[in-house]
């Protein structure tokens, strides 16, 4: 089975531009802590909502953002991460300099590397998980984000036993965002939801398209 890869983002070597101390933020929901800056990087935990982060840097012109949990170093999609600047909350995407968090250059040749390992193609149609960074963030800030629908055993068990084509979209798989329509759903058996493998989870969506469960 050959991945489709839609966007581009991997993990790189680093090269860090200054020194500056570790930010405390917080995920506003179920969140995948990679080995690399992108959707393509191994999955080494889950941050689940709620729970607190040390934010070391960020990858610049990336959403990436290096991080501890749990005393586990990876890297987490920034949209999804809180701090709190004058006693507000603000999403970490968008305040970086705000925050004093120390910016990382990627370099674009250990990307293409790896984006192009295993039969994935870093050249592909450039695609984005829809309404995640500004609709899941913008929920939570205030106070009406989603939760993970109730999924039967019967739905999670048939879709881990009928894997799809992989496809990888810019961003991250979290419940409330939503796959793009060029993205092919496959069908579900007596239910109405769909469901396809998106970047190395398998999800499951309702009829909006909206993710409503990453199987983990």
């Amino acid at each position: 089975m050959y991945a489709k890869i839609v966007g581009l983002s991997a993990a790189a070597v680093l090269t860090a531009t200054s020194a500056m101390a570790a930010t405390n933020a917080t995920a506003t929901t179920d969140l995948n802590l990679r080995a690399g800056p992108g959707p393509m990087a191994e999955i080494l935990d889950v941050i689940p909502g709620d729970e607190t982060v040390e934010i070391e840097q960020c990858a610049t012109g990336l959403e990436w953002c290096k991080v501890t949990y749990d005393g586990t170093e990876g890297w987490a999609y920034s949209p999804y991460l809180t701090a709190t600047i004058d006693s507000e909350p603000v999403v970490v995407y968008d305040n970086v300099k705000r925050l004093d968090v120390e910016s990382v250059d990627v370099n674009e040749d250990d990307r293409a590397a790896s984006a192009t390992a295993g039969g994935l193609t870093a050249g592909a149609l450039a695609m984005s998980l829809v309404g995640g960074p500004a609709a899941v963030a913008a929920g939570v800030l205030a106070g009406t984000a989603l939760g993970a629908a109730a999924v039967p055993e019967k739905t999670v068990t048939y879709v881990t036993e009928h894997p799809v084509e992989p496809v990888y979209l810019n961003g991250e798989v979290v419940v409330g965002a939503g796959i793009p329509q060029e993205v092919t759903l496959a069908d579900i058996p007596d239910t109405p939801e769909s469901y396809a493998y998106v970047n190395g989870q398998p999800v499951i969506v309702d009829q909006d398209r909206t993710i409503i469960h990453v199987v983990r």
